[in-house]
């Protein structure tokens, strides 16, 4: 593997290979055999196109060969922050075509994570969407440029032609088909246990780091995700979540729906009154949805408005969805099958079964995707509980990554002697034998499915010169289950406001994301026996607050 990750060992590499998880195909040549196949069907619509297999086919090769134009060879890292559009996946195959590695990340980030990725990564190039009223996308590229000497080109889809970097469509190589091609296929990567992409943990500690996926991992996790999924020819993918997420790329998201030669709608439009009218013009039969989002499609009055009859399957995940919320999307509508998702980027996926009972549907959040994946419930000592005790969750198989990408310190804290990988989730065994996720035990907050370091927040609020401790924990929610409170003690006869702080945060060039929504002003933090900030107490006082404020029928906070 590339130099900086962790291979699986060679026994369970054979046992992987022995029992028919991993092949020798790689993502590049995967792809291009799912277009070969189905040709002439619509593969791709977004707000402005509709591609065939074939037109999709062609632009990527095209957009690969004009890559290799620009110096961009096998190995050599690449930033993605695209939104969701056809560029996206167009960008997509391209890269993986001529073995470019592209860094997943998403929109909502900023110059600090995208300055970090790109160092970490010793990234040499960085595919960036087009400005829009609420983001001048090139001068934040200015900006990451300028702090990172590896980048050497930025290709924007599009831009403005005033701006100096390049646009993907001067990119692109216009030349004879087969002459592309053959380019193309001369610098496919041939290697199945190779690094194909990077994805990106939920920073629970820190920054987020890179998450090595290659080709056989990949292309196996796709296969059988969209095999769980019942993915066919005829179905149609929602993807409107955001597509940098590795849930909308393979689980089976657009790669998934290519492979069974389904056809993508990728869309950023989440709000009922705009995404019904597009599930009924596409005739959509599969969507993946956060919480949050299957709750307001649930409750939507615009429901009535539609013919909304060809969905049959909606994935959701990102958080644990409620019991409630989920008897009232099946009640709303009763033709869809709800499969929760639990799964993380490292690599373990779980589903319910589509043919799980009611009572299973809505109380777990599914099992593992294969029969390999090795998964244990423990305590502190990494003793195994009891059946049906809570425990965290490690596990190890073939989809799930041996190390994080030149981060041999934070290994050896993640991952057991015996290479199972720490989850940080607190679950216990349901009597089906799924799993129930009952929280987390690391120092992280889940707004809607976006993870947020509370390390990472503090550190940033204490730079302000007001401030003299802060602790920043997890709020109850009643649509993204939770958000950030930060507790936060001051400098002797120093003030402070909940908008100065979000603005002092916003300085820092953070994902809006990982704001607060919330400021507790305190005397002094609570603390353990030990001397650590007590932030069990904290959740618990701002849990009580915020119990209090809804009954009396109050709001508070940003």
């Amino acid at each position: 593997m590339l130099e900086g990750c962790v291979p699986w060992p060679a026994e369970l590499a054979e046992r992987y290979v022995r029992e028919g998880c991993w092949g020798d195909e790689t993502l590049a040549t995967a792809t291009l055999r799912w277009c070969e196949q189905h040709g002439e069907r619509v593969a791709l619509i977004d707000d402005e196109r509709r591609l065939t297999y074939r037109q999709l086919d062609e632009a990527a090769d095209a957009l690969a060969a004009g890559l290799l134009d620009l110096g961009l060879r096998a190995g050599d890292r690449a930033i993605f922050q695209l939104p969701n559009s056809a560029d996206f996946l167009i960008a997509l195959l391209a890269v993986v075509r001529i073995g470019v590695l592209p860094v997943l990340a998403l929109t909502a980030h900023r110059e600090r994570e995208l300055t970090h990725f790109a160092e970490a990564a010793d990234a040499k190039a960085y595919f960036v969407g087009a400005e829009t009223p609420k983001l001048d996308t090139v001068e934040l590229a200015e900006r990451v440029v300028a702090a990172v000497p590896t980048l050497e080109h930025v290709v924007v889809f599009p831009q403005a032609a005033r701006r100096r970097f390049r646009d993907a469509r001067d990119v692109a190589v216009a030349g004879p088909r087969d002459a592309v091609r053959e380019r193309v296929l001369a610098a496919a990567p041939t290697d199945a246990g190779e690094v194909a992409l990077f994805l990106l943990s939920g920073g629970t500690t820190a920054l987020p780091k890179l998450i090595p996926r290659t080709h056989r991992d990949y292309v196996c996790a796709i296969e059988r995700s969209a095999e769980i999924c019942a993915l066919g020819e005829g179905d149609v993918n929602l993807i409107a979540l955001p597509a940098g997420h590795n849930f909308q790329i393979a689980y089976p998201g657009m790669l998934g729906t290519l492979l069974t030669g389904g056809k993508v709608v990728v869309t950023s439009l989440v709000r009922p009154a705009e995404a019904f009218p597009l599930i009924e013009r596409e005739r959509v039969t599969h969507t993946a949805l956060v919480p949050t989002v299957a709750a307001r499609w649930a409750s939507a009055p615009e429901r009535g408005d539609f013919d909304l009859s060809s969905m049959r399957l909606w994935q959701v995940g990102g958080t644990r969805l409620l019991p409630d919320v989920a008897r009232r999307a099946m009640a709303a509508f009763p033709a869809v099958t709800i499969q929760q998702v639990f799964g993380m980027a490292e690599g373990l996926v779980c589903f319910t079964a589509l043919d799980d009972g009611e009572d299973v549907l809505i109380e777990t959040q599914g099992r593992p995707m294969f029969a390999a994946d090795e998964c244990r419930i423990v305590d502190a000592e990494d003793r195994d509980v009891a059946a049906g005790e809570r425990g965290e969750l490690i596990t190890r198989g073939p989809c799930t990554l041996r190390g994080y990408y030149r981060a041999p310190e934070h290994n050896a804290r993640a991952f057991t002697a015996d290479g199972f990988y720490r989850t940080g989730d607190v679950v216990r065994l349901h009597p089906s034998g799924n799993f129930v996720v009952e929280g987390r035990i690391k120092d992280m907050i889940n707004r809607g499915g976006e993870k947020i370091s509370a390390e990472e927040v503090e550190n940033l609020i204490l730079i302000h010169p007001a401030v003299a401790a802060t602790a920043v924990v997890a709020m109850p929610h009643p649509e993204l289950t939770e958000t950030a409170c930060a507790f936060v003690t001051l400098n002797p006869e120093a003030e402070l406001t909940f908008e100065e702080l979000i603005q002092h945060l916003r300085t820092q060039q953070i994902a809006t994301f990982k704001l607060p929504e919330r400021l507790e002003l305190v005397e002094q933090l609570p603390l353990t026996n030990v001397g650590k900030v007590d932030k069990a107490t904290l959740r618990a006082r701002i849990a009580a607050t915020r119990a209090g404020e809804t009954a009396a029928g109050a709001g508070h906070g940003a």
